[in-house]
C-alpha cells in the first residue's frame, strides 16, 4: 500500500510539473485577451477625444477638416492650432512639474521599444494617459501628425499596469507589452493582422511561437471591440479601377526610389529641425515646453490656405485615392505635410508618424501615377493603384517596418491586386532610406538617447547592462585609488567595461561610485563580465526561439 501511495504521489508531482508551464501560458493568454479588450476601448476613447477637441475648435470632427476647413473663417483655422499649442504647453509644464512626463514631452512608440529593449525602463499608466490626452488636444487642434503612436503607447502602458499588478517575469512582461501594441494598431486601423505583425516586427523584434499566440489574441479582441461599436469598414475605400498589368511591376519598383526619397525628406527634415529647436532653446534658455505655441502659429498659417494638411489627414488621403487632386496640388500637399509634421514633432506637439507616412505615400504615389498615365496612357494602372502602393512604400521606409506596413495596406484597402508591385516598391524604398539615413524613425529617436539597436540583441545587452548589475561588491574597502589607476564607474555599460579592461590589459578593474571616484565600492573581473554577457545572450536566444 505504501508503495502504491508513493507511486501515486510521484505521478502527481510529474503531472504538476508538466501542467505548471501550461498554466503559466494560459495565464498570459488570458491577460493578453484582457489587454486587447482594454486597448480597444482605450483607442476608441482616444479617437473620440480627438474628434471632441476638433468639434470644439473647428465645429467639425477631425475626419472632415480637409473639406470643412475651406468653408471656415480664416481666423478660426488660424487660431485653433495656436489655442491647441497654448493648452499643450501648459499641459507639458504641468506634467513635468507633477512627474507625469519627467522629460517634458509626450511619448509614443519609441518609448515602447525602449521599454522592451532596455532593462529597467518602464511605462507608467499615468504617462500613457498624459501622453494620450496631450496628443488628443494636439491632433484635435490641427497639429500635423498621426494618432497611432500615442495609441500604441497607451496600449503598452495598460499592459505595463497589468504586469505591475500581477507581477510577471521580464519575458512575460515583454509579451504583454506586445499585446498592448498589437491591440492599439488593430483598433486604430481596424486591421488585426497588421496589428500582430507590427507588434512582432517593430516593438518586440521577435517572432517566437510562445509570443505569437497572446499577441494575436489581443489584436483580435481589440478588433472585435472596435467592430462591435463602429462596424467593419476599412479605414479607406478604394474606388474601382482597371487591373494592373505586368508593366506596372517595374514601374512600381522605380517608384520605390521616389518613395524612398520622400521618406528621406521627411526623416532629414524632422531630425534637423528637432536638433535646431533643441539647440535654440538651450542657447536662449527658453523653456522648450513653450515651443508648441510657435508651432501652432506655423501650422495655422498653413491650414488657412491648405486645411488638407491639418491633423491626421485621412480625408485628404481618401481624396488622393479617388484621384481628386492634380499633380500640382499633390506636390504642394506633399511638401507642406513634411514641413507641418516636422514642425509638429520637433516642437513637442503630441502625435506619431504612421499616419503621416500613409498620407505622404498616397500623395507621392498618386502624383507618380498621374505622370505615368499621361506618358504611357493605356499601358499602366490608374493613379489609385500607385497611391495604394505609395502608402506601403513610404510608411514602411519611415518606420523601418516593410512587412507590417504591407499588411496595413492590404487591410486598410481590402485590395490585394497590387501584391507584387507593393513588395517591389517597399523593398526599394526601404533600401534607399536605410542607405542614406541609416536607421528608421524610431531607431533615430533611440540613438538620440544613447542607444543603438542596429547591432541586434548582442549589441543591446552590451549597451544596457551596467557594471553595478554584475560587479562584486567591496563594502570594506578603505584604500583609495591613485589618480592614474584605471577604474570603472557603476553606470558604465558592459561593452565599455570590457573595452576598458582590454585597454588597461587587466583581468579586472575596481569600480567606483558617482559621488567619490577614488574609493572602490566593487570589482568587476573580465570572467564575470563575459559570464553575465553569455547568460543574457542565452536568455534572449531562448525567448526568441520558443
Amino acid at each position: 500500500m505504501t508503495r502504491i501511495t508513493a507511486r501515486l504521489l510521484l505521478r502527481l508531482r510529474q503531472y504538476r510539473s508538466q501542467l505548471r508551464p501550461l498554466a503559466e501560458t494560459l495565464r498570459i493568454w488570458v491577460f493578453g485577451a484582457l489587454i486587447g479588450v482594454a486597448g480597444g476601448y482605450a483607442v476608441l476613447g482616444f479617437q473620440l477625444a480627438i474628434d471632441s477637441v476638433a468639434t470644439l475648435l473647428y465645429g467639425v470632427d477631425e475626419t472632415l477638416l480637409a473639406s470643412a476647413g475651406h468653408a471656415l473663417p480664416a481666423w478660426r483655422v488660424m487660431l485653433a492650432p495656436v489655442i491647441g499649442g497654448l493648452i499643450v504647453s501648459a499641459a507639458l509644464l504641468s506634467a513635468r512639474h507633477f512627474g507625469w512626463l519627467p522629460e517634458g514631452r509626450p511619448q509614443g512608440i519609441t518609448e515602447v521599444i525602449e521599454s522592451r529593449a532596455i532593462t529597467g525602463v518602464r511605462i507608467s499608466l499615468k504617462e500613457g494617459a498624459a501622453s494620450a490626452a496631450i496628443s488628443a488636444i494636439s491632433l484635435g487642434s490641427g497639429a500635423s501628425a498621426g494618432r497611432e503612436g500615442p495609441a500604441v503607447h497607451l496600449g503598452a502602458s495598460i499592459a505595463q499596469a497589468v504586469t505591475n499588478l500581477v507581477g510577471l517575469r521580464a519575458r512575460d512582461a515583454r509579451t504583454l507589452l506586445g499585446c498592448g501594441a498589437a491591440a492599439a494598431v488593430s483598433a486604430s486601423f481596424n486591421a488585426p493582422i497588421a496589428g500582430v505583425l507590427f507588434a512582432l516586427e517593430v516593438v518586440l523584434g521577435n517572432y517566437a511561437l510562445s509570443i505569437f499566440g497572446p499577441v494575436t489574441l489581443a489584436s483580435v479582441m481589440a478588433a472585435v471591440i472596435v467592430r462591435s461599436h463602429v462596424g467593419d469598414s476599412p479605414a479607406f475605400f478604394v474606388p474601382p479601377y482597371a487591373p494592373a498589368t505586368p508593366a506596372d511591376v517595374p514601374f512600381a519598383a522605380a517608384f520605390g526610389v521616389v518613395a524612398g526619397l520622400t521618406a528621406l525628406a521627411f526623416l532629414f527634415s524632422t531630425s534637423k529641425l528637432t536638433r535646431w529647436v533643441g539647440d535654440f532653446c538651450r542657447r536662449t534658455k527658453a523653456p522648450i515646453e513653450l515651443a508648441p505655441v510657435v508651432a501652432g502659429v506655423a501650422i495655422g498659417g498653413v491650414g488657412v490656405f491648405y486645411p488638407e494638411v491639418l491633423s491626421v489627414g485621412y480625408e485628404a488621403t481618401q481624396n488622393a485615392l479617388e484621384n481628386e487632386y492634380g499633380i500640382r496640388l499633390l506636390t504642394i500637399f506633399l511638401i507642406l505635410k513634411i514641413f507641418a509634421t516636422a514642425i509638429t514633432l520637433s516642437c513637442r506637439f503630441g502625435g506619431g508618424v504612421f499616419s503621416t507616412g500613409v498620407y505622404l505615400g498616397a500623395m507621392s504615389g498618386a502624383a507618380y501615377g498621374l505622370v505615368l498615365s499621361r506618358v504611357f496612357e493605356g499601358f499602366v494602372a490608374e493613379p489609385t493603384f500607385y497611391a495604394m502602393v505609395g502608402i506601403g512604400a513610404v510608411a514602411g521606409a519611415i518606420l523601418g517596418a516593410p512587412i507590417s506596413t504591407t499588411l496595413v495596406v492590404f487591410e486598410l484597402t481590402r485590395d490585394y491586386q497590387m501584391t507584387i508591385a507593393l513588395l517591389a516598391a517597399v523593398s526599394v524604398a526601404t533600401f534607399v532610406t536605410q542607405s542614406a539615413f541609416g536607421r528608421s524613425y524610431f531607431h533615430w529617436q533611440l540613438s538620440r538617447r544613447g542607444y543603438d539597436l542596429s547591432d541586434g540583441p548582442q549589441g543591446v545587452v552590451l549597451q544596457t547592462t551596467r557594471v553595478r548589475d554584475v560587479m562584486m561588491r567591496l563594502p570594506d574597502a578603505d584604500e583609495p585609488l591613485s589618480e592614474e589607476a584605471p577604474r570603472l564607474l557603476v553606470t558604465t555599460n558592459l561593452g565599455d567595461a570590457l573595452a576598458a579592461m582590454e585597454e588597461a590589459d587587466k583581468p579586472g578593474l575596481p569600480v567606483v561610485g558617482l559621488d567619490d571616484d577614488t574609493m572602490p565600492i566593487g570589482y568587476l573581473s573580465r570572467v564575470k563580465a563575459l559570464a553575465a554577457y553569455n547568460k543574457a545572450l542565452i536568455d534572449l536566444h531562448v525567448e526568441h526561439h520558443r
